[in-house]
């Protein structure tokens, strides 16, 4: 009877033409990052697609209102690649985020949805909510002291003889199953110096892990107290898997840390989650250094939440003299797809909301961070990948890209991450479910493919903003809800390649205030596909297609980049494209120079984007992902400084 009533209201209130009226649903506030909020408004209607939904934000108790990006109109488009069985119809509504907060602090946050042709329910939203602060060792916890079984020194006491024995209180053999003392929430285990490593074929293994070599870590912590496994501070604290499998395995446990401890020589260093069987809540590792590994962080589990991997040194198996990748002499063809040797996977694979994966430096995988490409998102927000933070990451040689949105389905925030030598990719959307996924202020350096942004399977919902790509854009896969700003394009002359391609799978998109360096000696520079007007073209036919040779050209035939510019590398203080014949060499972060120079055309050439560059210089927002006289983000670990992390 309450659907019906309100069906009736909003016809009435939309008269004649009521599927242009919009029906306000249910409004979601994601899980909360350390720096963003992220929020869902749902909708019926608005088949003309002209309603939006500004938004406000303050602190609590601030007394003045500031403007945040409008939440970003999604719904209808169609998500979908054959080979794979996927087929998804975004459902209508609104998402977005408000951006670049402070952690740990309340804010409140208001939205006003707005339609010419009238709304039903409320149009306004108020909410608080608090982001997160960087989860910490409760202090007043048990302080639980694990020796190496050759120490031979004093005690502190209560002391064990392995993380098992601490954590679970177990004896030897069988008795690795039976645990009778169990670490408590806010206990602290304090590793002290020295090698780790498991005898996994004895029964009796003093580390309590015969056979596998896989400690198993169920316990649950809680978000005031959780169990910390960290270094005791007296010298380096190594795991070493002895080449097993899996080294911990903390897909039943809650609110855990692991700081300052190097892991060694296993397959998965720390597995997290299962698909559809169990996955961690609010695990946290920091501090951290991982080596020779297959794989770092990883869960498929859509129930787990609230990850912090932040500040950790990824190093892999992968090959350090040279890009190898998928194509050219170093790569076998066999089969339909190929082939590829994986010796090391993924530095870190997530999904479920809420994570936070900033500030590592990452080298020498097939890929450095991803969310799983999972298939048709689950309907519980709670169950699903959104609310996504990638920030602040040191990326150096993949074989195929340096970050995947794949899978992601609304605020995926991936922002001012560094990557140089990507064989495939470099950032990528493969797809994302609705969006919006947030590429802003990321570098990129040698990524031969010319596929600087891997938007492919139809991902709908992908905002670009401020971003230096010294590559092309060639991806002809058409996208939905696809928005370009303030970003650098620059050539590397690469033969008969032009600088740009958009292709858009419906009428749901914009490209302006960008800048391009196109490719010398290349006729056809930027390449164009947009759907007319409520068309739904998601399979062009060739002569959809349209190119241009000059930017002057393609804004007259498109009305896109109006005040889009052309720029060269002599708009930079010091920077020379990467070499496009040499696609397997190597280049170093330390020794690019990614800064614009002072008075170049790309200074204050950009447009003001509330909540991105709210802290521009001069007239204008630069191009690009670095503003003139601003410092220069920290990419990385903070604990590594300035080494060069991958020498």
């Amino acid at each position: 009877m309450v659907y019906l009533h309100l069906c009736c209201l909003f016809v009435a209130a939309c008269g004649a033409d009521a599927a242009d009226g919009t029906q306000a649903g249910r409004f979601v506030v994601e899980h909360p990052t350390l720096l963003n909020l992220g929020f869902e408004w749902q909708i019926r209607g608005d088949a003309n697609r002209n309603a939006s939904v500004t938004v406000q934000y303050r602190k609590v108790n601030d007394p003045a209102w500031r403007p945040a990006l409008p939440l970003l109109r999604i719904g209808g488009e169609k998500i979908y690649r054959e080979r794979e069985h996927l087929n998804y119809t975004v459902p209508e509504g609104f998402a977005g985020s408000v951006l670049n907060l402070q952690p740990g602090t309340e804010y409140e946050c208001r939205f006003e949805l707005t339609d010419p042709d009238g709304v039903v329910g409320e149009t306004i939203q108020t909410i608080r909510a608090t982001t997160r602060s960087e989860p910490q060792t409760f202090r007043d916890g048990l302080k639980r002291h694990v020796y190496p079984v050759d120490y031979e020194g004093v005690r502190q006491e209560p002391s064990f003889t392995s993380l098992m024995q601490a954590y679970y209180g177990a004896g030897l053999g069988d008795w690795n199953a039976v645990w009778e003392r169990k670490a408590q929430p806010g206990d602290t285990i304090l590793m002290h110096a020295g090698i780790y490593r498991s005898e996994r074929r004895n029964y009796v293994d003093p580390q309590m892990t015969p056979f596998d070599g896989t400690m198993s870590l169920t316990l649950k912590g809680t978000p005031e107290k959780p169990i910390t496994i960290k270094s005791a501070g007296d010298g380096e604290v190594i795991f070493d898997g002895d080449g097993n499998h899996r080294l911990f395995d903390v897909m039943a446990s809650k609110h855990h840390i692991f700081e300052g401890l190097t892991i060694r020589d296993t397959e998965v260093a720390i597995f997290a989650g299962q698909k559809e069987v169990l996955g961690a809540v609010g695990l946290t590792v920091k501090n951290c250094r991982f080596e020779n590994i297959g794989f770092g962080v990883w869960t498929e589990y859509a129930g787990s939440s609230d990850f912090y991997i932040a500040d950790n040194l990824f190093l892999g198996r992968d090959d350090r003299f040279r890009l190898i990748g998928w194509t050219g002499p170093l790569w076998a063809s066999a089969g339909p797809y190929g082939s590829h040797r994986l010796t090391s996977y993924y530095a870190v694979k997530v999904y479920g909301p809420g994570h936070v994966i900033a500030h590592n430096s990452i080298a020498y995988f097939h890929d450095a961070i991803g969310i799983s490409t999972y298939g048709t998102p689950p309907e519980d927000p709670d169950q699903r990948a959104s609310s996504i933070d990638i920030y602040h990451n040191d990326l150096h040689m993949f074989n195929d890209d340096f970050i995947e949105t794949d899978g992601g389905v609304h605020n995926i925030r991936v922002m001012n991450n560094r990557g140089v030598n990507a064989a495939h990719g470099g950032y990528t959307s493969q797809p994302i479910f609705g969006g919006p996924v947030y590429f802003i202020g990321n570098l990129l350096y040698h990524v031969p493919s010319g596929v600087a942004f891997k938007f492919s399977a139809k991902p709908a919902g992908l905002l670009v903003y401020h971003n230096t790509i010294i590559g092309e854009q060639i991806i002809r896969d058409p996208s939905s809800n696809m928005h370009f700003r303030n970003n650098l394009f620059l050539g590397r002359d690469t033969p008969n390649r032009g600088i740009m391609t958009w292709a858009n799978a419906t009428n749901a998109f914009s490209s302006d205030y960008n800048g391009f360096r196109p490719n010398k000696a290349v006729a056809e520079q930027y390449t164009w596909l947009g759907p007319k007007a409520g068309q739904p073209l998601y399979e062009p036919q060739p002569e959809d297609w349209k190119t241009f040779a000059t930017l002057a050209e393609f804004c007259a035939a498109t009305k896109q980049e109006r005040h889009g510019i052309e720029v060269d590398f002599n708009d930079f203080e010091q920077l020379a494209p990467p070499d496009p014949l040499k696609r397997h060499a190597v280049y170093h972060a330390m020794d690019l120079n990614f800064r614009l120079k002072p008075g170049s055309k790309a200074v204050d050439a950009g447009v003001v984007i509330p909540t991105v560059n709210d802290g521009f210089t001069g007239r204008a927002p630069d191009l690009g992902a670095l503003e003139v006289y601003s410092p220069e983000p920290s990419y990385g670990a903070r604990w590594l400084k300035k080494q060069p992390f991958y020498r």
